[in-house]
């Protein structure tokens, strides 16, 4: 077997930004009710998912110092395509000229990105060595704008990692875990790509605390590392209540978890790359750090992984 680490990271977000003041405009909400509730101030909004995907895949090979043609597959996680096929995979694969990669979709809705890295992880394990793995959605195609429950809560937005073969068995996965709980499919769904997002806010609340408790507690148990050994969490950034009722569930001190959700809102499989992103930009994340990564989604999906970060 094979290790592997990330070596590059990019992120990519819409120029239009709607503040909360925007949505006062339409909406029987205000600012500081959205805040109060979600933590979100703002989210990005337009482009499309294949081109968000691109420009982040672009900045993550630009960093790895990875040239597209070098790649052997590209796992490109959405439950928001721009088209059921050609699949988003091979849309980018295409526009990046990585002519000697295959190429797949994975939709896992806001876990989607954290079943993707560690498809990627699996692939270089059995004999392959780059592995491009992105995120990349545009929620605002499936959310009402006049319904207050949802549309304040979701934008749209990429983040794609390179995962890169070490020349030992050295690997920066130290432990992780995927879980889903079908009979909770119901408080959270969109039935197709021309309806709209459909959610039982408490219940998704409570569903999601409990998910991460779990998946973080057997990813732990597995890398055999205690909470208090994790330097920086990356939550899925769906709500900071929902962020901070988690770290208090599994014993971590919230002030360890990052967030972007403030400026980014509920960008589903996008979400964790872009924190990471954040991280490393503000110093929250150091080569050597222990992070832990944890997505939930509809589904119910979750997931998690914990990542020694190495240069």
């Amino acid at each position: 077997m094979t290790g592997a680490r990330i070596t590059g990271i990019g992120t990519s977000l819409p120029d239009r930004v709607v503040t909360n003041f925007d949505l006062e405009q339409t909406l029987d909400t205000s600012h500081d009710w959205i805040v109060e509730r979600t933590g979100i101030h703002e989210r990005h909004i337009g482009e499309s998912t294949t081109q968000l995907g691109l420009e982040a895949s672009q900045k993550a090979l630009a960093m790895a110092g990875v040239d597209p043609v070098d790649l052997d597959l590209i796992v490109f996680a959405t439950t928001t395509p721009d088209s059921l096929f050609p699949i988003g995979g091979c849309l980018v694969q295409d526009a990046l000229g990585a002519h000697r990669s295959g190429a797949v979709d994975l939709n896992a809705a806001c876990s989607g990105f954290m079943y993707a890295l560690i498809a990627g992880y699996g692939y270089i394990g059995r004999g392959i060595s780059k592995v491009l793995v992105v995120g990349a959605e545009t929620l605002s195609r499936i959310v009402d704008w006049d319904d207050r429950s949802t549309a304040i809560l979701f934008g749209d937005g990429a983040g794609a990692v390179v995962l890169e073969a070490t020349t030992d068995a050295n690997d920066s996965l130290l432990g992780w875990h995927t879980g889903s709980k079908g009979s909770a499919g119901s408080i959270l769904r969109c039935t197709d790509m021309r309806g709209f997002i459909e959610m039982e806010g408490k219940e998704v609340f409570r569903q999601a605390v409990l998910a991460i408790e779990e998946t973080v507690g057997i990813t732990l148990e597995r890398a055999g590392v205690g909470v208090d050994e994790v330097d920086a969490f990356v939550f899925h950034q769906a709500n900071v209540r929902i962020i901070d009722a988690a770290c208090k569930r599994i014993g971590a001190d919230p002030a360890r978890s990052i967030k972007v959700i403030q400026h980014t809102g509920n960008t589903s499989s996008a979400s964790i790359p872009l924190t990471i992103d954040e991280g490393l930009r503000t110093g929250a994340i150091a080569n050597g750090d222990t992070v832990l990564m944890a997505g939930f989604g509809a589904g119910m999906t979750y997931a998690s992984a914990l990542l020694r970060w190495g240069p």
